[in-house]
């Protein structure tokens, strides 16, 4: 039996890795000069913590400020903590790493995004493929950040 080595996990892993890591230096040390973020996450995802009505007029993804008032900034192992301020209403939120589907910082002109699938993992029982063994694997696939930087 052959083994793959699952390079677009391990890249995700990385990424989110590297989130973690910006959130917890902005956790101890506050947001350096003009960098700001927005972090657009699936309101959907098992984990996420929000207030009731904010989940309703965000039924499927939000994206979120981290720029001038935020509040109660904890990083930790499998997602952080914040709150922010919506129409003069503080509110917490709890986002999962793996909740997050793209992170920019147009300041420096950075943008991470995540590719999900169609389907649940846990309906892959669900799903035959039939491939032919001798086809063609395809070629690795680039992703662009143009679409983040600024004109």
């Amino acid at each position: 039996m052959s083994r793959d080595i699952d390079y677009g996990n391990l890249m995700h892993t990385a990424m989110r890795g590297l989130i973690k890591t910006v959130l917890a230096d902005v956790a101890q040390h506050g947001l350096p000069g003009a960098h700001h973020f927005f972090i657009t996450f699936d309101t959907r995802y098992e984990g996420v913590q929000l207030a009731d009505w904010l989940a309703d007029r965000y039924p499927g993804e939000m994206t979120i400020v981290m720029q001038h008032w935020y509040e109660n900034l904890d990083v930790g192992e499998d997602g952080f903590a914040i709150t922010l301020n919506f129409g003069d209403s503080p509110e917490p939120l709890y986002i999962p790493y793996d909740a997050i589907r793209t992170f920019v910082d147009p300041s420096v002109e950075f943008g991470l995004r995540f590719e999900s699938p169609d389907f649940d993992e846990d309906d892959d029982d669900d799903i035959e493929v039939e491939e032919e063994p001798d086809a063609p694997k395809p070629d690795a696939e680039v992703v662009s950040l143009d679409s983040f930087r600024k004109p």
